[in-house]
């Protein structure tokens, strides 16, 4: 069997896919994936650390308003169509699943028009605009939550949940305070902001870690994203705090073994992304959800209004 499958942009479309990719190779042992993904996207860099063939086409978002740059994106989403039915037409797939993003759109009408199964999973409580599209024409609708029934058609909707990665649940805790660097037996909060971060949530973490640096009663993990890396540390160094003379703070840009973190941590504080609260459901564990305020149709908010 061979399956792609493509989602991209933010980890809340990506990780998902990855453990549909996993589910799959582990059911079908003999499986051939590809994942199909933008060369600019976050899963350029995760998805070959997760070991899959990874494939690039051009895709870009729409903007919501009337603008040139709309122009550029249609240009490039022809480009990518192309792309795509190359892709098809040498791997030959029996089946085609996107999770979302615009990059998924591509290769997902390339296969609808190559008449292919063709599968997509919807993460959030309000579906985005490419699988509200792709809904039309697809085989099958995989929603995580029941809220999003309304929004497809009904002949075509199930309600699976959402995929998570088996490797969050295996996870000893004793590896995990070790590979962290971190102490047992002393209470861990893990902070993030999405697989990209939040400057917001990382502009309110200056005075936290003002507060709790070199207090051994508590353990942070603050992941600040990629972008707002330097700048945090740059803003902590100017207000005296630094961040290699203390050990009880961890301060990084990114985590790709988030789950021994989920697997210590005594309390989340995160935005409301889907695939977050999947896993601090399914963990149990106590959270602080921020909602991104800019999500698209307050997605997020509605998100975190389900698990509360």
């Amino acid at each position: 069997m061979k399956v792609i499958i493509s989602g991209g942009g933010t980890g809340g479309h990506i990780y998902p896919a990855l453990s549909i990719a996993d589910g799959i190779k582990n059911r079908f042992k003999k499986a051939e994936l590809i994942y199909v993904g933008t060369r600019n996207g976050l899963e350029a860099d995760i998805v070959p650390k997760h070991g899959y063939t990874f494939e690039s086409i051009s895709a870009c978002g729409l903007r919501r308003k009337l603008s040139f740059n709309n122009i550029k994106t249609l240009i490039k989403s022809c480009k990518g169509f192309y792309q795509s039915m190359n892709i098809i037409r040498t791997f030959k797939p029996d089946l085609v699943i996107g999770t979302g993003g615009y990059v998924c759109g591509s290769i997902v009408m390339a296969a609808v028009i190559s008449r292919l199964p063709t599968l997509i999973h919807e993460q959030n409580v309000l579906p985005g605009i490419t699988n509200r599209l792709l809904s039309k024409f697809v085989d099958v609708v995989a929603v995580a939550f029941e809220d999003s029934i309304r929004y497809f058609p009904k002949d075509k909707v199930t309600v699976t949940g959402l995929p998570l990665r088996p490797g969050i649940f295996c996870v000893k805790k004793e590896n995990a305070y070790t590979a962290l660097k971190l102490k047992p037996g002393i209470p861990v909060m893990l902070v993030f902001g999405g697989s990209r971060g939040a400057q917001s949530i990382n502009t309110a973490m200056i005075e936290v870690v003002r507060h709790f640096h070199n207090k051994h009663k508590l353990q942070i993990i603050h992941v600040t994203g990629k972008s707002g890396y330097e700048k945090h540390r740059k803003t902590l160094k100017e207000k005296g705090i630094k961040l290699d003379d203390f050990g009880n703070i961890k301060v990084i840009p990114y985590l790709y073994n988030m789950q021994d973190a989920l697997a210590i941590a005594d309390l989340v504080v995160c935005r409301a992304g889907a695939t977050t609260i999947a896993e601090i459901t399914a963990l149990g564990l106590p959270s602080i959800l921020i909602p991104y305020p800019y999500a698209v149709g307050n997605h997020q908010e509605l998100n975190a209004r389900v698990l509360e």
